[in-house]
């Protein structure tokens, strides 16, 4: 297995090599040179797998040897034997055509804990087998910080810095990333949006001299390790609710802002997962919904939400799925993104966007909307959604066809985001992990959204890991 950029300016390099990588040194974005394709018999066999077992099964096609089988195995069962849950991604029916996929019984209640727990034990064997010092740089809109930290903090050889929006999160995240008193980690509150953070790293990791310099690796989702681990979730969904009832396809609606989810679903959906319609559920920051109806893919003005982990306008694994829209054509990728750089804008043929609405449904959930939804599942079924979730639902809701079966993705326990419940006349009792984190100090920078004082501030953490 070989890994290309969606730039076509990267040399076909391996697993681990990619997984340093993390953005592609021409821009682009990683993605593997041929999706494996699973038979029906396959499928069958991985039907009765417990979550790690099916996790080995699925990562092994993408480390295609790189790793030897017992090691990835200890690793994977140390990524989730973190988890409150014994199937790590439980399923919990709702109504009848409609299951929640929990994906939030790691350690830090999100979904990211899925990807990042393997991810950070991950950089650890490498820094371990290699013996190279790994300094981490992400930003977040609120879950992905939280949850690389929890995954690298009191790895030897290994720090990390997470840029987040000063204010814009929920104060849980924040409380659950600046709570953290190791001198490996750096918290940079900026002083603007998720966007402005996920610029600067672009930016930064796109100067090469100094990212070789200083061993910059990447956590967010530009790192295909963190896509690959995702799509196992989808594999494992479709397995447990098959054992519920008899189905031929599977919908999927999932909360999405920066397009990674969503992307590890169109991966299962490539590999032959019989995936039916993937829906994108997003909020008042619709850029995605907006390019799916109309193909026009261009950011708007930014709101705060109720769900402030997808409150972001430019999705940052959408060139991912591009490539691919445009018949893995990376010439023809790199073109629309040079004049996405440049206009602000990119707009797809009739055709193409035939085959978006094909591969996806869209709807944008607005605030009202969000919390109504919350309260009704409440009432009707006693379960509580988080916002997020919350907005996967409504999305199903406003999407789904009769008779068609679906999973919504639940990104995050709702005591991440209590502001959005009380809003609900909803009380709700803290797990006892959360509660603990209102007693810390908090470990926090606040800082200007800008490359340059961000840069200092990174030279001045990472130069004791030199």
């Amino acid at each position: 297995m070989k890994y290309i950029s969606t730039r076509g300016n990267v040399n076909k390099i391996g697993f681990i090599d990619t997984v340093l990588m993390g953005l592609a040194t021409d821009g682009g974005l990683l993605v593997p040179e041929k999706i494996p394709q699973i038979s029906e018999e396959k499928l069958e066999a991985m039907s009765k797998l417990s979550y790690q077992e099916l996790a080995y099964e699925i990562i092994s096609y993408y480390v295609d040897g790189e790793i030897p089988e017992t090691e990835l195995k200890e690793l994977i069962n140390k990524s989730y034997g973190t988890f409150r849950s014994h199937e790590v991604t439980p399923v919990v029916k709702l109504k009848d055509n409609l299951y929640v996929l929990e994906l939030f019984h790691g350690p830090t209640f999100a979904f990211k804990d899925v990807a990042l727990q393997f991810l950070g034990n991950l950089y650890s064997y490498i820094a371990k087998k290699t013996g190279e010092t790994i300094n981490i740089l992400g930003a977040t809109s609120g879950d992905t910080g939280a949850s690389a930290i929890e995954g690298v903090r009191g790895k030897e050889g290994i720090r990390i810095c997470i840029l987040h929006p000063h204010g814009k999160v929920s104060k849980v995240q924040e409380l659950q990333m600046t709570t953290v008193d190791d001198e490996s980690v750096l918290n940079l509150a900026i002083e603007g949006t998720f966007d402005d953070g996920q610029r600067i790293i672009k930016e930064i990791f796109a100067d090469l001299d100094f990212k070789n310099k200083y061993h910059l690796r990447a956590i967010n989702s530009i790192n295909f390790a963190r896509i690959l681990a995702q799509t196992v979730y989808y594999f494992y969904a479709y397995f447990q609710v098959a054992k519920d009832r008899d189905i031929k396809n599977l919908d999927f609606s999932v909360p999405t802002g920066n397009f990674g989810d969503i992307f590890a679903g169109y991966l299962a959906k490539r590999m032959g997962l019989p995936v039916g319609k993937l829906i994108v559920a997003t909020n008042e920051n619709n850029i995605l919904e907006r390019f799916i109806k109309d193909g026009i893919y261009q950011p708007g003005e930014f709101h705060s939400t109720y769900s402030p982990s997808m409150d972001i306008q430019v999705a940052s694994n959408f060139e991912r799925y591009l490539f691919y829209l445009l018949g893995e054509d990376s010439q023809a990728t790199a073109k629309l993104m040079d004049k996405f750089k440049s206009e602000g804008k990119i707009t797809v043929s009739e055709e193409q966007l035939r085959q978006v609405k094909a591969d996806f449904a869209a709807y944008g959930v607005q605030g009202e909307e969000c919390l109504k939804t919350i309260r009704q599942y409440h009432k009707e079924t006693n379960y509580l959604l988080d916002p997020h979730t919350s907005c996967g639902v409504a999305a199903y809701d406003a999407c789904n066809d009769e008779g068609e079966v679906c999973v919504t993705l639940s990104t995050a326990h709702p005591a991440k985001f209590n502001e959005a419940i009380e809003l609900c006349d909803i009380e709700q009792t803290y797990p006892e992990q959360i509660k603990a984190l209102f007693d810390k100090p908090q470990h926090l920078e606040v800082v200007a959204a800008s490359n340059d004082e961000i840069r200092q501030k990174l030279e001045k953490h990472f130069q004791s890991a030199l």
